[in-house]
């Protein structure tokens, strides 16, 4: 056993209980009710960044919720690490769905389940502790990092990158880290090379000055609700295409490698997919290999509707409004940015918006893709860190979802990206019943200590 080893051994159960602390914290983002917790959450990232050892350990203000920053820049002659997590959380509805209190944590099985457990609290207190298990054992870090942990990503990012593209010489670097994917099972580790950005929007319908008798008025006055309904129809048909004149007219090919990959899917991923969803087949445009569905196409989503009656029982009535919230995602390969996509969008709702009812379409927020390059020596030291943890080769995938700020560091700070997460596909995140490996837990600590180890050596 290592030094590592014995002291991850002699700790574990303190990490564990670090980690509960910081998830009973319902730091949720996006509803203005929970901002004291929200900056608890953070209070709480910056006192286990001091207990760590760190040096200038701080919370930064901003308009919206504070970032944490805190950093070690005693390796002389090393590289530069600059080390990203989000302590926010996403909302907990349908909480009746929710097998124990959604901010209470529960340890069942081999599985610790709350809000965060793995979407992000998780993974960056293990990030944490990894830095705590190499000061402890070494005397120090084997590379100089920098810290900065942020309070919005489920809200959009807002405040982070204002920071960053106002004082980008603050987060000076070599390579940058996020540990906020996932591998696609327990025993193959793999390091992500593309996401996807994202466009969240919300679409409102008005139609009379107000909700209206269906008896009285039904077969003559405009129905919000069903002029969203062909709104949607018409943006994306029975087959998954979405109909948007102009969003495919830059795409470019994926490599042949990745390609083949995609259509062979060798490791089965498909499959899995599936059965981890619990349904009889895959939704999606036919013509397209699943894996390149969810990681490399375009996609379009309806995930709410607000407005009219939704409550038990019946009440005939017309809304005067309504609303619906659909996101896009958006493949780095499809040549367009995040803004242009949602212009088409904007431009497509309006045409097929009924004459009957007014349209307003609203950007909730949007963030860009990112491709990454594993030529980089931050990603062969990845590579070999999780070959040596896991006893076999990651494999290079890309990941359906979107880390905006991973578009914005690539952008700003043109420096390598690397994307090594240790979730697991049926983790549920923004779901209920939220969970964590405890044994990905330990293992990615592991991971990123020996990751840390050998970017320092030039590995």
């Amino acid at each position: 056993m290592t030094q590592i080893d014995a002291y991850i051994a002699e700790h574990e159960q303190r990490f564990l209980e670090d980690l509960k602390g910081w998830l009973r914290i319902p730091s949720i983002s996006t509803l203005p009710e929970y901002a004291a917790d929200v900056r608890r959450a953070a209070e709480y990232a910056a006192a286990q960044l001091r207990s760590i050892g760190l040096d200038n350990v701080r919370l930064i203000e901003t308009p919206g919720h504070p970032l944490v920053y805190g950093e070690w820049l005693k390796a002389a002659g090393r590289p530069t690490l600059l080390i990203y997590g989000h302590y926010d959380v996403q909302p907990v509805d349908p909480i009746e769905l929710w097998q124990t209190p959604p901010f209470e944590p529960t340890i069942r099985g081999e599985n610790l389940y709350c809000r965060g457990a793995c979407d992000d609290k998780g993974q960056t207190m293990l990030v944490f502790k990894a830095l705590e298990t190499l000061m402890a054992t070494e005397g120090g870090l084997p590379v100089n990092v920098r810290l900065l942990i942020e309070g919005e990503e489920e809200a959009g990012g807002e405040s982070i990158e204002h920071y960053v593209r106002t004082y980008p010489e603050r987060l000076s670097c070599d390579a940058v880290f996020i540990c906020d994917t996932h591998m696609p099972a327990p025993d193959l580790p793999a390091l992500i090379s593309g996401l996807r950005g994202i466009i969240y929007t919300e679409v409102e319908a008005r139609g009379a000055v107000r909700d209206l008798h269906s008896g009285t008025y039904g077969g003559i006055a405009p129905n919000p609700f069903h002029a969203l309904a062909l709104i949607i129809a018409g943006l994306k048909d029975a087959r998954g295409h979405i109909h948007i004149p102009g969003l495919y007219d830059r795409q470019r090919e994926a490599p042949p490698q990745e390609q083949r990959f995609w259509q062979e899917d060798p490791l089965h991923l498909a499959e899995t997919l599936r059965q981890e969803m619990g349904v009889p087949q895959l939704s999606g445009e036919p013509e397209y290999p699943p894996l390149q569905r969810i990681w490399a196409r375009p996609t379009l989503e309806v995930h709410g509707f607000v407005g009219g009656f939704s409550g038990e029982g019946a009440k005939t009535v017309i809304p005067a409004s309504g609303k619906v919230k659909i996101s896009m995602r958006i493949p780095p390969d499809l040549g367009l940015t995040a803004e242009e996509v949602y212009r088409l969008f904007e431009r497509r709702v309006k045409e097929l918006a009924p004459p009957d009812v007014e349209v307003s379409i609203h950007k909730i927020h949007a963030g860009e893709g990112v491709l990454v390059s594993p030529e980089a020596p931050v990603i062969r030291a990845a590579t070999a860190a999780l070959q040596q943890t896991y006893g076999r080769e990651p494999v290079f995938i890309r990941e359906g979802g979107s880390i905006p700020v991973a578009a914005l560091f690539n952008d700003i700070l043109r420096v390598p990206i690397v994307l090594m997460g240790f979730g697991l596909p049926d983790d549920n995140l923004h779901s209920p019943n939220e969970k964590y490996s405890l044994k990905q837990f330990f293992k990615g600590l592991r991971t990123v200590a020996r990751f840390l180890q050998l970017y320092g050596q030039g590995a």
